[in-house]
């Protein structure tokens, strides 16, 4: 049974503490605004998959009551920062197992100024879920008193370059497109264009990694309606379906440890076999695909992806977004929303807004980050601990 999106909707992503609101509340806005492009109503919707990393059990159903009290079956999502699509993989499930005929997927975080932790509360890695990531760094590189996620990041930045030649202003220039196309973006929560020399100014987290480079921590909500076909049929929803042509998950494998290499660490080996499911499921290839969403944590995890999904030879993608072939112009547009680094990072959130981003890119409603002609998405959504999932979009 195929599954579509009809209806999705999303706050704008802010700085922690911007504004005087809760989760529930962004819950209410983002629910509200999917709800009402699908022209469906809250007693339609037959179950609701939560997704989010900071708030307490059962937060899922506190937020979800704003949007109505049908009792309706509430499951509370956390995967880490995929746990947005995790979520909406879940919707998906639902739909194409014939369980249901319309799934509401919400993701929501309310987040703290400041960098993130490593996993684990007062920083105890030996307890910590991510324990074994972080091992492998430490044996290859120690542990530094620098943000520990963007520690580990940084140093796969590092043996990228050692290994490839990649350079410093190649991850800059990362920072640099999607700085710039969060400049078309109302939801980003920074919307200022940097050039590569400025992104290489900026503070160091960890090098070779600049402030400018790395997601910040963000307060937001997103929302996606996804029905069945008949459900489309039935109530005349062909003009707002896009199909989820497929979608799979993945989850660490002996892969991501047995180099010691903080690149496996971080998920690249995840990101590759999802990639590889979702074309084999789909029939597509990334050739296929127009535009694409992808996990920008770090602008070094970017460069990553685009190798797993196959955009580009291993070791090459530093040349591939220097060339301009991810970009406006290119042969993809990659993160027109402005990505994690500039639209924002609320971690349970993330992977339903890139569904939303995508979508309205598919009916052509993006307005001035619109990708011209657009017809096939892709999206990508990482977690450590770990998870990635691959998502493609396709307008009917």
């Amino acid at each position: 049974m195929k599954s579509y999106i009809v209806g999705v909707g999303m706050t704008k992503f802010e700085k922690p503490e911007t504004r005087d609101w809760q989760y529930w509340d962004m819950v209410r806005e983002a629910g509200t605004q999917a709800l009402q492009d699908a022209a469906v109503t809250y007693d339609q919707v037959e179950q609701v998959p939560v997704g989010y990393c900071f708030q307490p059990s059962t937060a899922g159903q506190r937020a979800a009551y704003e949007l109505g009290l049908t009792g309706v079956p509430v499951y509370n999502v956390n995967n880490n920062c995929a746990t947005g699509s995790t979520a909406l993989m879940l919707a998906r499930q639902f739909v194409e197992g014939g369980l249901n005929d319309c799934v509401l997927a919400l993701g929501f975080e309310k987040m703290t100024r400041g960098a993130l932790g490593g996993g684990s509360e007062g920083g105890d890695f030996k307890t910590s879920p991510v324990a074994r990531h972080y091992g492998i760094m430490a044996a290859r590189h120690g542990f530094e008193m620098t943000p520990p996620t963007a520690q580990i990041f940084g140093n796969a930045a590092r043996e990228h370059m050692e290994k490839y030649g990649t350079t410093e202003a190649q991850l800059a220039a990362v920072g640099a497109k999607n700085h710039r196309h969060s400049t078309n973006n109302p939801y980003a929560q920074f919307q200022d264009a940097y050039t590569v020399d400025e992104i290489l100014a900026a503070r160091t987290v960890h090098h070779p990694l600049t402030k400018l480079q790395c997601s910040p921590t963000s307060d937001g909500a997103a929302a996606t309606v996804v029905v069945s076909e008949r459900f489309v049929e039935r109530h005349g929803l062909e003009p707002k379906a896009v199909e989820i042509t497929a979608q799979a998950m993945t989850t660490d494998t002996g892969e991501s440890f047995a180099s010691g290499s903080c690149v496996d660490a971080v998920g690249q080996p995840m990101s590759r076999e999802a990639a590889r499911q979702a074309y084999e499921a789909s029939g597509l290839g990334i050739e296929d695909v127009d535009v694409v969403e992808l996990h920008d944590c770090f602008s070094v995890n970017e460069l990553l992806t685009y190798e797993a999904l196959g955009m580009c030879a291993p070791g090459e993608s530093g040349k591939l977004v220097e060339s301009g072939a991810t970009t406006y112009g290119g042969r993809w547009v990659v993160n027109p929303s402005g990505g994690l680094i500039s639209k924002g990072h609320p971690l349970g959130a993330t992977g339903i807004a890139q569904a939303a981003e995508l979508t309205w890119q598919l009916r052509g409603e993006a307005g001035a980050r619109q990708v011209e002609g657009a017809r096939v998405g892709l999206a990508h959504n990482i977690g450590l601990g770990g998870a990635a999932v691959v998502t493609v979009l396709r307008r009917p």
